[in-house]
């Protein structure tokens, strides 16, 4: 791991999301990079007078999307002073539009961007911004529950593993945590995967990597796996769960599978997705 973004929400507090950025730079001895994007939300339908007015409009939000931006970012500065950890900022302004294409673009040249779970029950461009960057990054998205505090600890990992690519590709963005754990979990339910891509051929598979690997084995109906994933990842004290990001796009409209779509409405721990 040798490259870190982190998506800096310039609307919602993420003091969770630094505590676990922060932690992991310190782990893999990396620079944290962070990017903050200040909204534009300026309409060109504004009605005002004359180019000159509209221009000089679009560049007082134009500054103040700036300064929010920074205003986030210096938060960061402050905690990489406090806790000794090298980082660099990258202050933006976009239109909500923009903004995840933008970060998304980025986050492609890293080996992992870190981003805070989305909270539905605040309006806030904030919240859509995590769901795109899984669709737009190409790579590995951490997502950090709004509710959690730090440090990170990687110790207890769960794979959600049902044999698919999404699955696999997950499993192997995963490998810096998992070679670092001592305990791997291999969730499967209902059990219905193929031989040459079941649980207990992945186990042989991270066994032979000198990784310690168990299997937990549940039935559930659809509308349940979620709830289920939740419940495993509270008796056994994971900290961190790896699953393929499941869902695709229409033209612009990003549609996630329910499974990914709970985990994302619903995490309790951080969970590692790739798309």
């Amino acid at each position: 791991m040798k490259s870190i973004l982190a998506s800096i929400p310039t609307e919602r507090g993420f003091q969770g999301l630094i505590d676990a950025a922060a932690s992991l730079a310190k782990m893999f001895d990396t620079r944290l990079d962070a990017v903050a994007i200040g909204y534009d939300t300026t309409s060109i339908g504004l009605a005002v007078e004359g180019g000159t007015a509209v221009a000089a409009i679009y560049e007082i939000e134009r500054e103040r999307a700036q300064a929010r931006a920074e205003a986030a970012l210096s938060i960061v500065v402050a905690e990489a002073q406090r806790r000794s950890f090298q980082c660099k900022c990258i202050p933006m302004t976009a239109t909500p539009f923009e903004a995840a294409s933008m970060i998304g673009a980025r986050a492609r040249l890293y080996d992992l961007t870190v981003v805070l779970q989305p909270e539905v029950e605040f309006d806030s461009y904030d919240n859509t911004l995590p769901q795109e960057i899984l669709f737009e990054a190409g790579g590995p998205v951490l997502f950090v529950p709004y509710t959690f505090r730090g440090p990170l600890k990687i110790s207890n990992i769960g794979i959600a593993w049902d044999g698919s690519r999404l699955a696999a590709r997950a499993v192997r963005d995963a490998m810096p945590f998992l070679k670092n754990a001592e305990n791997i979990t291999l969730i499967t339910m209902n059990d219905t995967v193929h031989p040459e891509v079941s649980a207990q051929a992945l186990q042989a598979r991270l066994t032979h990597q000198g990784l310690r690997v168990t299997i937990s084995r549940s039935v559930a109906a659809p509308a349940d796996i979620q709830p289920m994933l939740l419940s495993i990842a509270a008796d056994t004290g994971l900290d961190l769960i790896v699953m393929g990001g499941y869902g695709h796009s229409r033209l612009k409209e990003r549609i996630l599978g329910g499974v990914t779509r709970g985990m994302l409405e619903s995490m309790t721990v951080p969970t590692l997705m790739s798309h």
